[in-house]
């Protein structure tokens, strides 16, 4: 008699790539590639009887498998870049962004990265000025320890070129860094593989998600949410969309067996979420079992499955249940908790003491089912986790009392399976839906797919001849759980921003190819963190520039207000470098705006812009200088532009001039203006002013500039 314990380790990425910009803006997917997909196999090797269930997500596999086809993202493209050959807004991108590791357990421990981010600030203003402090070799280390320390220890400890780079710490040449870059690489190409090779042994079986991680539930039916939250504000537009609930599930199944060339048995709901409506679907698609949080399973049964972290029903939790048909495990959601959140902090042989003490309370026979997720936890670990797990393998594989089973292994070995009469909606936080709606931003952001997935459905019917499969797929990306994962205030990231751009330019991207112009309502930002964005110089009395398109004078825009954009960095920072400086000001009349070049004047001139005011009311004043000699201004209504005029006061040279009339744009004195502006190529957004957020402006009683001298 023994306890059977069933390990999953969810492997999980949303899908980077922004259409706009035709590259992968974040590089978590090459980055945990190299520190946890691959060693967490390796490390299992070593210890052959114990068996393991990895749940890979197809919107990760498919990452992967572009990576191997030469897809890069744009900290990639900075790291490869000789560091003397970088421009300034490069390093600022670098500084800005090379040092977001764990700064305890990743960067402590390399001196020389330690010295640099001290010498770069925890906390930092204006990187353009400490940029130029920084010399090229100092930049060029920063690049490879940033590529060095997401290498797991495991893999350092394996190859003798990174033994002796690390070793030497500092200094590093250019054939070093690209040694580094391309051991990337060579671990991304080894990941799908030895996944399929390990579930052919039979010591690891793979389970799936729906392809683009979708919280299933909600896209089933949003409104399905109040049945868990009944307090909650619900989005204005009923979400439903049964057939793309169905569609993520079949189409994670097909990807699946073309990568590993079998069929998936089990399934991590995204997110753990649940309803009956969509575990219908899944038994459907011949899935065999799924796995949520315990919490569902008290709900479930309407009693109470703990108190405190005390257990009181175990036999309760500690075995599978049916659901018409479909097999369901429950997480011990303390034991994974344990190490997702707490062990981090311990010693590891003290950590592993104590969790298989934990696992010794459990009635013989039982089936306890630990499931958290496989990657993010180990940064938080010291040497990422290699020490606890070893340690925790060690002690399972030597414990005669436990043994480790994969949840199909378990189910081809048990048939006493208890009946359950139904399933309460919710996920594996708090048994409900609350991190995914009910937040003003979380409620934005359906009634964005909402209105964008209308559209192309009208589009389709319609136009039924046209092949719109690409336009679907920028739909599924934005039912993945992600974006609002980070929407609402439950969770920070130094790049929401990033998130809350790729979201829209999916969305986007879905009116280029039913060759229709985005509606308005998706050039505004969802996330709160893109506020009113402060310039370096006020305003200081009006301004009466001639509009020719060049600096004809030093006092014309000397009162004016200043951005310099190189400065305002960030997760969004860019490499282009099209604009180095924003001037706006005003009189009683016009509100003025200039953007100076920060590239050649042929390629400056070769640009469209287009002004986005987004309070008082939604306007747009956009200017192709290729084909016009003025600019179309739009208003907003019923989400649709409406042209209302035009702007003849408006040039292009050395310099971007624009004199708006107040009057057109129904401003006032005493009102206030927010902007930004955006910088197009082939009509696809390329650049951005300010990078983030918007320009507030207050346009001034006629005294203004007398009080402005007093």
């Amino acid at each position: 008699m023994s306890i059977n314990i069933a390990i999953l380790w969810h492997m999980h990425q949303p899908y980077y790539y922004d259409p706009l910009k035709n590259k992968f803006m974040l590089p978590w997917v090459r980055l945990h590639a190299t520190k946890d997909y691959l060693d967490m196999l390796l490390i299992l090797k070593k210890f052959p009887e114990i068996k393991v269930t990895f749940n890979l997500v197809p919107s990760l596999l498919k990452q992967i498998r572009e990576y191997e086809q030469g897809a890069t993202d744009i900290f990639f493209e900075h790291s490869i870049i000789r560091a003397e050959d970088l421009t300034l807004e490069q390093r600022v991108f670098i500084l800005d962004n090379f040092f977001l590791a764990n700064w305890e357990t990743m960067i402590r421990p390399f001196p020389r990265y330690r010295e640099l981010l001290e010498k770069r600030g925890k906390t930092y203003g204006d990187l353009e000025s400490i940029a130029k402090k920084f010399t090229s070799q100092e930049i060029r280390d920063i690049q490879l320890l940033f590529n060095l320390v997401w290498i797991d220890p495991l893999h350092r400890e394996e190859d003798s070129l990174l033994k002796d780079i690390q070793k030497k710490g500092m200094n590093f040449s250019e054939e070093e860094k690209d040694y580094v870059l391309e051991k990337h690489l060579q671990i991304l190409r080894k990941i799908i593989p030895t996944y399929r090779e390990m579930a052919n042994s039979g010591q690891i079986e793979i389970s799936l998600s729906p392809f683009y991680h979708p919280i299933l539930p909600l896209i089933y039916d949003n409104y399905k949410a109040r049945e868990c939250m009944p307090w909650v504000i619900l989005p204005e537009n009923h979400f439903r969309a049964p057939e793309d609930a169905e569609a993520q599930i079949k189409r994670a199944i097909k990807f699946f067996e073309e990568t590993f060339q079998f069929q998936p048995k089990g399934m991590w709901p995204s997110e753990g979420a649940v309803s009956e409506e969509v575990l219908s679907l899944i038994k459907s698609s011949g899935i065999q079992w799924v796995a949520t949080d315990e919490d569902i399973l008290a709900k479930s049964l309407g009693i109470s499955l703990r108190a405190g972290e005390k257990l009181l029903h175990p036999e309760t939790l500690y075995c599978p249940y049916n659901f018409e048909g479909l097999n369901i495990f429950f997480r011990d959601r303390i034991l994974s908790d344990l190490i997702g959140f707490v062990y981090s902090n311990w010693d590891a042989h003290k950590a592993t003491e104590d969790f298989m003490a934990r696992l010794k309370e459990a009635p013989e026979n039982s089936l306890i089912s630990i499931i958290l997720d496989g990657e993010n936890a180990w940064e938080y670990y010291k040497s990422d986790g290699l020490d606890f797990l070893n340690n925790l393998y060690y002690k399972i594989q030597r414990e005669k009392s436990i043994r480790t089973v994969t949840f199909s292994e378990y189910l081809s070995n048990y048939s006493d399976i208890k009946p359950l009469r139904k399933v309460f909606p919710g996920s594996w936080i708090n048994a409900n839906f609350s991190i995914w709606i009910g937040h003003e931003e979380d409620n934005l952001s359906w009634d964005y797919l909402y209105k964008v997935r209308n559209d192309l459905i009208n589009f389709q019917r319609e136009n039924p001849h046209i092949d719109m499969s690409e336009a679907w797929e920028a739909i599924y990306i934005c039912e993945g759980s992600d974006w609002n994962w980070w929407y609402g205030d439950e969770h920070y990231t130094e790049t929401k921003d990033v998130f809350d751009e790729i979201y829209r330019h999916n969305l986007m991207n879905i009116y280029i190819k039913i060759g229709k112009e985005s509606p308005a309502f998706l050039e505004i930002p969802i996330s709160k963190k893109m506020k009113e964005i402060k310039p370096e110089l006020e305003p200081r009395g009006f301004i009466y520039p001639k509009i020719d398109g060049k600096i004809t004078g030093y006092f014309e825009w000397l009162e004016a207000g200043k951005f310099s954009l190189k400065r305002l960095g960030g997760s969004m920072h860019k490499s282009e470098g099209l604009l180095s400086e924003l001037y706006y000001g005003f009189n009683k009349k016009f509100l003025y705006v200039r953007l100076d070049p920060h590239c050649s004047l042929e390629e400056f001139k070769n640009l469209k812009f287009n002004i986005q005011i987004i309070e008082p009311q939604r306007i747009k004043i956009v200017w192709d200088p290729q084909n016009n000699t003025f600019a179309r201004l739009y208003k907003e209504k019923d989400e649709a532009w409406i042209e209302s005029g035009e702007i003849d006061s408006i040039a292009i040279d050395q310099i971007f001039e624009i004199e708006i009339p107040l009057e057109k744009i129904g401003i006032k004195e005493e009102e206030e203006v927010s902007f930004f502006i955006e910088v197009l190529k082939n009509n696809n957004p390329i650049d951005r002013a300010p990078a983030i957020g918007f320009i507030k402006v207050k346009i001034p009683h006629p005294e203004f500039e007398k009080l402005m001298w007093l």
